[in-house]
């Protein structure tokens, strides 16, 4: 493991620069690892490790994200494990649960700390792909001498954040690869799968928390936000996932007062993919009920009542039945 010996004054420069931390957010998290955490960037102790049980705990708390995040991390590290990649997720704290690194690199990744029960939060590693996508709620990229630490300024890390069914932080999902001759511009390719991946569990996570509930989905091309609504058979809404509750103005987490869905839907500055979604999903069901609203009606769970009133908002005809 070789040590950028200059790094460490470099990262004081620049935190020490006037107005630094306003024009950059890698000088403002720099800024946070050292007067914030007050880590020192030539530092040379090891990551931190949680202990056996500790561990344990976390990943029980964790449960049912990991459990669906599982088949997500192997299909991830199928696209990037030949590259000499490794696939971390983490707890909302930046503590490491789960792991798919390739064999040979086991050694490595483990000489990184880059491992299960590793801390990787910014307060005790300052500035890197866990702790700061963690610390600003979004995706970012890490790339070598951006790392506050001299130590680890060997690697590179693309972070995504992962949110709960109530808009929470769950966890982060993390690609590193510590090989030299990996460049900027395929990191930024990596990052965008690995936010792709992270909105997969988030969407996975939070139908898993409805599951008696009607899911709608919103046609966007954010590939930041996962855009679903929860919906229950009074057309109440139930659960929004955090991009919906951006979207709609709604509290960034927890529970969220009832509503009714139409509610959202109307107003003017909702995203016209919730509208979309719940206009195709009426054609749908008409078309499968021979336009019969009834039936349309009982296939979709909802009263007549309900339908009638969503098709004139809608502007879609149906026969009596």
């Amino acid at each position: 493991m070789v040590f950028d010996t200059h790094h460490a004054a470099r990262v004081i420069e620049v935190v020490r620069q006037p107005g630094a931390a306003a024009r950059s957010r890698l000088a403002a998290s720099w800024r946070r690892s050292l007067d914030h955490h007050g880590l020192n960037p030539d530092q040379k102790r090891c990551v931190r490790r949680v202990g056996a049980q500790e561990l344990a705990e976390r990943r029980d708390r964790s449960g049912p994200m990991m459990r669906l995040a599982a088949l997500k991390l192997d299909a991830l590290f199928q696209l990037v494990g030949r590259s000499g990649c490794g696939v971390l997720l983490t707890d909302a704290e930046g503590v490491v649960l789960d792991q798919r690194i390739a064999g040979g690199d086991v050694a490595i990744f483990d000489a990184w700390g880059l491992t299960p029960g590793a801390d990787w939060s910014e307060a005790s590693e300052g500035t890197n792909g866990i702790g700061t996508c963690l610390t600003e709620g979004r995706r970012v990229i890490i790339h070598r001498d951006q790392h506050f630490h001299a130590r680890n300024t060997g690697m590179s890390c693309m972070d995504a954040p992962i949110f709960g069914p109530e808009g929470e932080l769950i966890g982060a999902l993390d690609v590193s690869s510590a090989r030299a001759d990996q460049t900027e511009a395929f990191n930024r390719l990596i990052s965008a799968t690995v936010t792709q991946t992270a909105r997969q569990i988030e969407m996975d996570t939070f139908r898993a928390a409805f599951p008696k509930a009607r899911i709608i989905f919103a046609d966007t091309t954010d590939s930041e936000s996962a855009m679903l609504l929860a919906v229950d058979q009074d057309d109440l809404v139930l659960g929004a996932t955090r991009g919906a509750r951006r979207a709609f103005g709604l509290r960034p987490s927890g529970p969220i007062a009832t509503i009714p869905a139409s509610d959202l839907f109307g107003r003017e500055d909702g995203p016209s993919g919730f509208e979309k979604a719940e206009r195709a999903a009426v054609i749908r069901a008409l078309s499968r009920a021979n336009g019969n609203v009834s039936a349309a009606a009982r296939n979709l769970g909802i009263g007549r009542a309900t339908l009638y009133r969503r098709m004139k908002r809608l502007g879609i005809g149906g026969r009596q039945g």
